[in-house]
């Protein structure tokens, strides 16, 4: 069954989508409205917002759900205390993910919807995920794992919509940018997403600051390692000046998932 059908089968009645303003969920969000146009269907898209997320993410979602033409909600969060999980667990994503999709059925029971759709896609299973756990717990649909679509496909699908998130770069929660076990706080995730945001001034597109104590680790793609070396002083003073003693380039380059290497070679 192709990605139209399996949407089509869910928009016979109201959905809510949980809306990152990623291209997966843009994508799902996109053909869902679409598709409830036939069946004069509502689509209500639930942005979290959450300190583990950068406070833009959550702003370009609003504006990304009402311009495709979705009825938008926000939920509000404390994932730290509210999901347990200041001293980042190994299966914190899960932890998480619970949480929240819980803080999504209760918004979706109010509004008398059964259905709640989420962008998870083949190649998640690929890599340690253990929110997707929560997903079938809960109860959630995953209309792109179910068409067995690929990021590749997902990202080459969204850009014929002529959908601007066609090509945005992953930001998964902060929090990945720390090790497993260390204590979680709000003012060292702000560090990270001000690092992050200055390195996409300079147009790095794939771009992680991974904390361990008092050095940083920068992960970006290969091809953009010379420019970064022409920008070295610039952006070494720039983080010093958050409080770090060392700036560290990673000689093997973007990795998503990168912390989880080790609990994936077990």
């Amino acid at each position: 069954m192709n990605l139209v059908a399996i949407i089509d089968q869910y928009l016979h009645e109201d959905v809510m989508i949980a809306f990152s303003g990623g291209v997966d969920s843009t994508l799902l969000l996109k053909m869902a409205v679409e598709a409830s146009k036939r069946y004069h269907t509502h689509v209500y898209a639930v942005t979290i917002q959450t300190a583990l997320h950068p406070v833009m993410e959550a702003d370009e979602a609003k504006q990304i759900a009402e311009e495709l033409g979705a009825i938008h909600k926000v939920i509000h969060v404390d994932e730290l205390e509210g999901a347990g999980i200041e001293n980042n667990p190994v299966d914190r994503c899960y932890l998480c993910k619970k949480y929240m999709f819980t803080k999504v059925k209760e918004l979706a029971h109010s509004l008398g919807i059964s259905t709640i759709l989420e962008g998870t896609n083949a190649d998640d299973l690929k890599q340690y995920r253990p929110g997707i756990k929560a997903i079938k717990e809960s109860g959630l649909h995953s209309p792109l794992l179910e068409a067995n679509m690929t990021k590749k496909e997902i990202r080459e699908l969204a850009a014929t919509y002529g959908l601007k998130a066609a090509n945005k770069p992953s930001s998964p929660c902060l929090a990945t940018r720390f090790p497993y076990h260390t204590l979680l706080n709000y003012e060292e995730m702000r560090k990270v997403e001000k690092i992050e945001d200055y390195l996409h001034t300079y147009g790095f597109y794939n771009v992680r600051a991974r904390i361990h104590n008092d050095i940083v680790r920068l992960e970006i793609d290969q091809d953009a390692f010379m420019k970064c070396m022409d920008k070295r002083q610039e952006i070494v003073l720039f983080i010093e000046e958050l409080g770090y003693d060392y700036v560290t380039l990673d000689l093997e380059g973007f990795r998503s998932g990168s912390q989880d290497i080790k609990l994936e070679e077990k």
